[in-house]
């Protein structure tokens, strides 16, 4: 369904502009600068004569740029505007206010900076050839709102090519904060993430994404179900990428839809959309954990999920137990930045993982398994357990 054309004014023009339209008028960030040009003299060191000795010395010792240029703290915003919030294929040029709100919250929650780049392509090649030759200006590079298949491609691709950070947020920043608020939930019902059935609806960037993150940290079993139900080995119409996937999962081997495949499970997690029939939720284990993240109508409403789940999580703010991405992606590519990482592995999402459940500590209870964004915590915790992973696992430069 096409998104719905909302006009900056209400029909009635006598009532006030929308707040939202209000708010992004001349749009929401700026470029400033960190040194001051009072006189002939600051302006002799900020330009010309004084840049040209930081340039040669750049051109001399190319590491230097880190220490003499912006790069080490500042990330690109990619996206080509297909696959923007639920929202869907909306353009670059309509996915821009979204990307300017990704860029001020890497800096007011990670203190990271960061460009809003909107391409207009959507071919993998092209995408990948701009953003390499783009790539000097940057310390990492967060991609945003890429549909998938082409994401998957697009992220290992240019992992590849480049020696900084690459991370498509829409999957790895949901896994990381799915992963800590599974944790937590588990921890409250006395189980672990070993003990785990888990089935995920949605086999697009995220649920794969999320898929892979538990399988890595150990929980017992995950089943993915796409469109035409369970993933596994024996189907013979599955992409390249759910066929590597049917791999690391589903060792029970079961088939089926989703609610057949519901049916015992400890976990449900939704990143699809549509609707889970009550009767399928109701066929769950006891204190069975339901994260329904859909945007903005969940897979299964609170209402429904509490008369079964011991735990519920949305995506949504106005209730308990939001998974926002916000509690990791800042954090993420802040501690990737402080040591210099030649890329984001996956020992370091877990580490951003663990960091985040850990901050809830004696105040875990069903409705707060995962902290606030706005836990002031949040950001160095993240932040420190990733630049202790990348060093540990020896992808950090410094």
């Amino acid at each position: 369904m096409a998104a719905e054309i909302i006009s900056p004014r209400t029909l009635n023009e006598q009532d006030p502009i929308d707040p939202a339209f209000a708010l992004h008028r001349g749009g929401k960030m700026e470029i400033s600068a960190t040194v001051p040009v009072r006189d002939a003299d600051d302006l002799s060191l900020a330009y010309t004569p004084g840049v040209a000795r930081v340039c040669t010395a750049i051109a001399e010792q190319p590491e230097l740029v880190h220490d003499y240029t912006w790069t080490s703290n500042v990330v690109a915003v990619v996206t080509d505007g297909t696959a923007v919030l639920g929202l869907g294929d909306i353009g670059p040029a309509a996915s821009l206010p979204v990307m300017e709100g990704k860029a001020i919250l890497f800096k007011q929650f990670g203190g990271v900076d960061a460009i809003p780049i909107a391409l207009d392509t959507t071919d993998v090649d092209e995408i990948i050839e701009t953003v390499v030759r783009l790539a000097p200006s940057f310390g990492g590079v967060n991609l945003e709102d890429i549909s998938a298949p082409r994401c998957f491609e697009i992220e290992r691709r240019l992992q590849d090519a480049l020696d900084i950070p690459v991370f498509h947020d829409d999957q790895h920043g949901t896994a990381v904060v799915t992963l800590a608020a599974l944790r937590n939930a588990a921890k409250l019902t006395g189980r672990t993430l070993a003990d785990l059935r888990a089935v995920i609806s949605g086999a697009g960037a995220a649920g794969i994404a999320i898929a892979k993150i538990l399988v890595g940290a150990g929980i017992g079993d995950v089943v993915l179900c796409d469109r035409k139900g369970a993933v596994h080995v024996g189907r013979n119409d599955l992409t390249d990428v759910k066929r590597e996937i049917a791999e690391l999962t589903n060792r029970g081997g079961l088939s089926g839809s989703l609610a057949d495949v519901l049916a015992g499970a400890d976990v449900f997690i939704g990143v699809s959309g549509g609707t889970v029939p009550e009767a399928a939720v109701a066929s769950m284990a006891a204190d069975c954990l339901i994260f329904a993240m859909a945007n903005p109508d969940p897979e299964v409403h609170p209402d429904v999920a509490h008369k079964y789940a011991a735990v519920v999580a949305t995506g949504r703010s106005d209730f308990p137990n939001q998974i926002n991405n916000v509690l990791a992606f800042p954090g993420i590519f802040a501690g990737a930045l402080q040591v210099r990482a030649r890329r984001i592995t996956e020992g370091m999402k877990i580490a951003a993982a663990d960091a985040l459940a850990g901050l809830v500590g004696d105040d875990l209870t069903a409705a707060k398994v995962i902290p606030s964004p706005f836990d002031p915590r949040v950001a160095e915790a993240v932040t420190k357990a990733v630049a202790a992973a990348a060093r540990a696992e020896g992808v950090a430069r410094r």
